[in-house]
């Protein structure tokens, strides 16, 4: 390549939105084109409340958005041909009152970053600290220039309370600004596009029932217009400034205001503490909510700034000691996981038995709801970092265990049938094949309630939540499959994990995940048999889902040597990938879902992610089959696809391949690369980061009160070392290409398996050596133009190709 050609490549290359840095993600330029996808990056959030990251004044902005989680409002859901067993009520998250808002005139001219001369303009998150910095050097158009610092944090430690420290200082000349703190609801919104009579329930959601102000206090209380939800928000303020200052303090209906006016010399500073604070019921009175708040306020006013910045930085100084992953010779995939955790951590710390949404607290994508991700991807996260979230996630669940008794009852069966999609437990997806076929959640759910049994030994929770999820969970599974004539235990007619082929027989990973719930709810039944009593447990109905496990069903086709995702599976005509142009996917935008559904091509690795989760119903050899065999018809027009597919390409040896998925999975978001961010962070799909690092690299897998690890790492990688919890320990592993060092932090001590090889961790590091791997001959084929992007370094240019 030539010196100009290359030159030329350069400038063609689009700029990185943000700067590679272990611990933070710094914004060293505003993009107003992008600036949609920076609100969702830098959104802070704490399971409760959740703040989209819009700038201070409010404008421009992309999407504004402040969540309360369950929060949401009822809306129409159309069906072009109605049928029975439809939900017929959706449930769409609301952009709540926005307690953000500092706007700022400068000698009468108001501070907005598209007018004037913008000198500098840099954001920080800092995932140490838990805040979003933002400092600013700005000239206004009466050419008076001032500096502007902004901090923003959403509080781990006090569950309703926000906090901003807003300072103002002119650079050279003397200025007078005035500064006006707000609360404002029913804020205009983009238009979406969607169904009119769905915006027109959306576009005021919230009706006002209480608006007070009184010194620098204001709160607002309203009620959702259709569900009838009761919420409030209150702010109080601290204010530090010159001796002459002129405050005021207003609210109306929708509007709250602080108004503070003052003169600023060169070296002095405007310094305003904002609190807010967020309460919500569905049972409250309003005084009860009204007073919840001021208290609220309160308790964060009694704790100061600086005492609300100390606790945050001790909680997540907690949280790093035991979920921290190092990774050395790919930054940008360091700076992804830690990402990664944090805004993990943030959608679930203190939703407190409530959901985590697919989005968590970030943006209004798949209208705020939680899905089957959720149980399969995030939290397998927090089991193992963060248990206490995990659990209250579970407790949910468990908390909606009626509605999904009376969808059973609706269907036709026994037991409860979980929701595809949901925000407060009612199935509430239009799409029949996934909102009443894909009974896969039930066993997802089960799953997760058998992992976390596991890792935390908790006798409590497995008798006030895991027991009666199991119970019902597994009575669905006995009542919706039957056994055939030869004896044979089949579940016909569901979804899989897979989109691209709907209402199918056996669907490997349903059977086998059906299979656990089935073995795992006749063993806890036994061990608290008076709690089994009392659910109505007989013994022949455990037996009944003994025998129904002991018989499933799980197809294999011999003539290829692999499974078929579904019985029958292999037969189909293979999608003709040749005739696809690239943008023709996704291929649900472009091609009648019924020619999807009859032809070999995957959305997202539906056996693959069973050889994932249930490893152990499969030899090595048929993990390298079915993975070969699959990744050459797996498109991936789902963010869920990458982080399974570098799990098991790691596990199989292809640990390029696997890095290369890992890119993928792990800068989605930090890369915009589905072009979506915009509409709130993929937490599955970041998720993703740490699985393809500890459950890929790290080989982790965990079961039956034994951690297995079975490390390796790819070239690109030359060293990681990950911390994670597991029964009352805390543990280190650090991993090269050589050796991995296992190592207690603190706790009793566990059993291990390294490569097979079974290690005692105590007091002491123990180092084994890592075997020597037999390489697979060359990685597996994608369909064309699917491959990941690689990571491997580029000699001329020694950097990451593909990644932009």
């Amino acid at each position: 390549m030539t010196q100009r050609a290359a030159r030329e490549q350069e400038q063609s290359t689009p700029r990185p939105m943000y700067e590679v840095e272990p611990w933070c993600v710094r914004e060293s330029e505003l993009r107003l084109d992008r600036l949609a996808q920076s609100e969702s990056v830098f959104a802070l959030a704490n399971g409760h409340v959740g703040l989209r990251g819009n700038l201070d004044e409010g404008e421009p902005h992309g999407m504004p958005g402040t969540y309360l989680n369950s929060l949401y409002e009822e809306r129409p859901l159309p069906h072009a041909e109605t049928a029975y067993g439809y939900p017929e009520e959706g449930q769409t998250v609301i952009n709540v009152t926005n307690g953000k808002l500092i706007r700022l005139l400068v000698d009468d001219e108001p501070f907005d970053v598209r007018y004037g001369r913008l000198h500098h303009h840099e954001r920080i998150l800092d995932m140490r600290a838990g805040t979003l910095t933002r400092e600013v050097e700005w000239t206004s158009p009466a050419d008076r220039t001032v500096r502007i610092r902004s901090v923003r944090m959403v509080s781990l430690v006090q569950r309703a309370v926000v906090a901003i420290c807003y300072e103002v200082e002119p650079v050279e000349h003397s200025v007078r600004v005035v500064a006006q703190s707000e609360l404002v609801a029913n804020e205009a919104l983009p238009r979406s596009g969607r169904d009119p009579r769905e915006s027109a329930v959306l576009d005021s959601p919230l009706v006002s029932e209480e608006h007070v102000a009184n010194g620098t206090k204001v709160l607002l209380l309203h009620r959702t217009r259709e569900s009838g939800l009761r919420m409030a928000a209150g702010m109080s303020h601290e204010i530090d400034g010159p001796e002459s200052m002129e405050l005021d303090t207003e609210s109306s209906p929708d509007v709250g205001r602080l108004t503070v006016a003052t003169r600023l010399e060169p070296g002095q500073k405007l310094r305003i503490v904002k609190y807010v604070a967020y309460g919500w019921s569905s049972r409250r009175s309003r005084p009860a909510l009204h007073d919840q708040v001021v208290a609220a306020l309160a308790g964060a006013r009694h704790t100061g700034w600086e005492g609300l910045l100390r606790e945050q930085r001790e909680f997540l100084d907690e949280f790093w000691c035991g979920a921290d992953v190092e990774v050395d010779g790919d930054a940008e995939i360091q700076q992804a996981v830690r990402f990664g955790l944090f805004h993990i951590l943030q959608s679930g710390a203190r939703a407190e038995r409530r959901m985590i949404p697919a989005k968590g607290l970030t943006g209004p994508g798949y209208d705020g709801h939680t899905f089957w991700d959720t149980e399969t991807f995030v939290l397998p996260v927090l089991t193992y970092t963060y248990p206490p979230a995990a659990a209250d996630a579970l407790a949910w669940r468990h908390m909606t265990l009626s509605l999904a008794q009376q969808r059973a009852q609706q269907l036709g069966l026994p037991g409860a049938a979980f929701p595809w999609r949901t925000i407060r437990g009612q199935e509430t997806s239009g799409y029949w094949p996934a909102g009443t076929a894909a009974f896969h959640i039930n066993a997802d759910i089960a799953d997760a309630v058998v992992r976390y049994v596991d890792a935390t030994r908790d006798e409590r929770f497995e008798r006030e939540v895991g027991l009666e999820l199991l119970v019902d969970t597994a009575r669905l599974w006995r009542g919706l499959g039957h056994h055939d004539v030869e004896g044979v235990f089949r579940i016909d007619g569901v979804t899989g994990p897979d989109e691209y082929t709907a209402v199918v027989d056996n669907n490997v990973y349903t059977n086998l995940m059906a299979r656990r719930n089935l073995q795992e709810a006749a063993d806890m039944a036994m061990r608290h048999p008076d709690l089994a009593d009392r659910l109505g447990v007989t013994t022949e109905e455990a037996a009944s889902w003994r025998d129904a496990a002991a018989a499933m069903l799980i197809p294999y086709d011999d003539r290829l040597g692999v499974h078929p995702q579904s019985e029958g599976f292999t037969n189909h005509a293979r999608w003709d990938f040749q005739a696809t142009k690239p943008d023709q996917y996704p291929l649900l935008l472009n091609f009648p879902y019924f020619d999807l559904y009859r032809k070999q091509v995957v959305k997202q690795p539906d056996l693959v992610l069973a050889m994932h989760l249930c490893g152990e119903a499969f030899t090595p050899e048929q993990k390298a089959r079915n993975f070969e065999y699959y990744e050459a018809i797996t498109v991936r027009d789902s963010s869920l696809s990458a982080q399974t597919q570098a799990v098991i390409a790691a596990e199989v040896g292809h640990l390029d391949l696997a890095h290369d998925y890992l890119g993928e999975t792990a800068l989605l978001d930090l890369h915009d690369l589905n072009r979506n961010t915009r509409d709130g962070l993929h937490i599955a799909s970041m998720a993703g980061a740490w699985s393809g690092l500890v459950a890929g690299f790290g080989g982790m897998r965990a079961a039956d009160g034994v951690l297995r690890f079975a490390p390796r790492l790819p070239a690109g990688i030359s060293r990681m070392a990950f911390r994670m919890r597991y029964r009352d320990n805390r543990i280190k592993v650090t991993v090269t290409h050589d050796s991995a060092v296992y190592e207690l932090l603190d706790g009793r001590g566990l059993k291990l398996l390294h490569h097979g090889e079974e290690v005692t961790l105590a007091d002491e590091p123990a180092e084994l050596p890592i075997p020597k791997l037999q390489a697979p001959s060359q990685p597996p084929s994608q369909p064309p133009g699917r491959a990941p992007m690689p990571r491997r370094l580029d000699p001329r240019t020694r950097s990451t190709r593909g990644t932009r």
